[in-house]
């Protein structure tokens, strides 16, 4: 598979749909988002916000309001359960919640330091195995890693000096399941691998898409151009995959040898992670972020924090539950 690098001033093409915001309070910082199709509801994580929230979605409104669940942990990120519930990634372990609200069981212990680590992004592959990466606060070193729970436990698969990350991000798999993608956020760096479906295995490690690297006295409102970074993704039925480029005010929809077939401009500079959701799967969600932003920003774009939606023309992939 060939790797991809792009200009981000010189993008194949420029999409601009309309979005519209879901949300109207906004969060600290969104992200996990997943449409569930059996209740017709988006869920995602507001992390410094420590708490889950779900509405649900008809078209682009919000039908009624949002239901938050507040946690005393941060979430990094979570999936549905086969036959009802949710699997969560926290601060210190990964979790089972049988019904919305309800009591929590951990399922494993976090295999990490929780004064520096924690869980960032992930999901569940086809086979029903829960994926969650780790980001290292300090954000010196990449002492990030990928972990997978199964029925056996939780497996380190990715991490330490060879393929360790600052922050863990951007997890999702090829149609057919056999190319997984991840990407380390501080490196400006989305990687693929071979992927056996029956064992979990990664293999055959390269780059899928370099982005170019933040500009030495960049920030806000300046003057030097920047395209962001990779945060949070999801791959569509044509095997293409979007991923939100945090401070870029866009996402960038890769083809499946890391070409960038197009750039769409996001109403707010941090888009934090897409997902496909609606009955046909081609309404794009967005989370963003407004944390740690500057208050001229936030004056600017005051949707930042909100869940925000358009139509898509290509629809996204079912979401996997996790098999308990």
């Amino acid at each position: 598979m060939a790797s991809g690098t792009m200009d981000f001033m010189h993008a194949p093409a420029l999409l601009t749909p309309p979005w519209t915001a879901i949300t109207t309070e906004p969060d600290g910082l969104g992200e996990s988002p997943f449409w569930h199709p059996q209740d017709e509801r988006l869920y995602w994580v507001d992390i410094p916000g420590r708490r889950i929230a779900r509405v649900a979605v008809q078209g682009l409104q919000a039908q009624g309001p949002v239901d938050y669940w507040p946690l005393t942990q941060e979430p990094g990120c979570i999936a549905p359960v086969q036959g009802g519930g949710l699997v969560m990634a926290l601060r210190d372990g990964i979790y089972l919640a049988r019904q919305w609200g309800g009591p929590l069981q951990q399922l494993a212990a976090a295999p990490y330091d929780t004064s520096q680590q924690r869980f960032n992004d992930g999901k569940c592959d086809a086979q029903g195995r829960f994926w969650a990466g780790s980001l290292y606060e300090p954000k010196d070193q990449a002492l990030g890693a990928l972990y997978m729970l199964d029925g056996q436990g939780l497996h380190a698969m990715l991490g330490g000096a060879k393929d360790g990350v600052v922050t863990a991000n951007g997890l999702a798999w090829s149609p057919d399941g056999r190319t997984a993608y991840w990407a380390d956020t501080a490196a400006h760096q989305v990687r693929a691998f071979d992927f056996e479906p029956a064992t979990g295995q990664l293999s055959a490690t390269r780059v899928f898409h370099q982005m170019a690297s933040k500009p030495v006295g960049w920030s806000w409102g300046s003057d030097i151009p920047y395209g962001g970074r990779p945060d949070g993704a999801a791959v569509d039925s044509e095997g293409c995959y979007w991923s939100a480029q945090y401070e870029g005010q866009r996402l960038l929809r890769l083809s499946p040898t890391g070409e960038v077939l197009a750039e769409v401009p996001t109403p707010v500079p941090c888009p934090t992670m897409p997902c496909f959701g609606g009955p046909d799967l081609k309404t794009l969600f967005i989370t963003t972020s407004r944390q740690g932003r500057s208050p001229q920003e936030l004056a600017q774009y005051p949707e930042a924090g909100c869940v925000l939606a358009t139509r898509v023309e290509v629809p996204g992939l079912p979401v996997s539950a996790y098999r308990a």
